[in-house]
C-alpha cells in the first residue's frame, strides 16, 4: 500500500524508512557546533538547523523498505580506528547552504566513508557519484549570511558513526537507530 505524496513527487510506499549514515556528535561536540552556529550573522529567511539535527553525513541511503533494517543494521558495521576531525572552514556554498567543513581531510574519514560505500554497493544501495565533501550543514537558504571572522574550530574526536532515520520534523526529525563504535 502506498501513501499519497503531494506535488509531482513519486509515490513512496508507507513501509519505507529514509536513512543515512553519519558522524553523530556527542553532547560536547554538539554544543561546540551550536556555539559556532550562533556566531553567524544570518540573513532574513535563512533556515538555521536545529542543534539536535547537526551531523556530518557519510552516505545517504534514501527510502528503503523497513523490512531491510535488521540486515542493514547488521551489515553496516565497518571496523575503523578512532580519529580526530577539525571543522575550521565556515562558508556559504553557491546554493545557499551554510556549512562548516574541515580545512584538512583526515585520511581515516575518507577511508571510513569509502569502506561504507563498498558495503552499500554490495547491499545493492546506490552511492553518491559526486566527490565526497564532508561538512556539517548549519543553515539552508542562507545566501548573504556572514560567517564569523574568527570562529573557533570545532575539534571532534570521532569514535563512532551511526545509522540515522530521517523523519518529519513533527516526529522529531533525525533519530539514531544504531551506533557503530570504533576499534579500541
Amino acid at each position: 500500500m502506498q501513501s499519497p505524496v503531494s506535488g509531482n513527487s513519486p509515490q513512496i510506499p508507507s513501509d519505507t524508512t529514509r536513512l543515512f549514515l553519519a558522524l553523530w556528535p556527542d553532547d560536547d561536540v554538539r554544543a561546540a557546533l551550536q556555539r559556532g552556529q550562533d556566531c553567524w550573522d544570518w540573513t532574513k529567511g535563512a533556515w538555521v538547523a536545529r542543534p539536535s539535527s547537526l551531523h556530518l553525513t557519510l552516505h545517504f541511503l534514501g527510502n528503503l523498505p523497513g523490512s531491510r533494517l535488521p540486515e542493514l543494521a547488521r551489515e553496516l558495521e565497518v571496523p575503523f580506528d578512532p580519529f580526530d576531525l577539525t571543522l575550521d572552514r565556515s562558508l556559504v556554498w553557491p546554493n545557499g547552504i551554510a556549512v562548516l567543513q574541515p580545512g584538512a581531510l583526515p585520511l581515516a574519514l575518507t577511508e571510513l566513508q569509502a569502506a561504507l560505500g563498498v558495503v552499500l554497493q554490495r547491499l545493492g544501495i546506490a552511492i553518491e557519484a559526486r566527490t565526497y565533501r564532508p561538512h556539517v550543514t548549519l543553515a539552508r537558504r542562507a545566501q548573504g549570511a556572514l560567517a564569523p571572522a574568527d570562529g573557533e574550530p570545532v575539534h571532534w574526536p570521532v569514535r563512532s558513526y551511526a545509522l540515522i532515520e530521517s523523519r518529519a520534523a513533527s516526529l522529531g526529525g533525525y533519530r539514531p537507530l544504531r551506533d557503530y563504535a570504533c576499534r579500541t
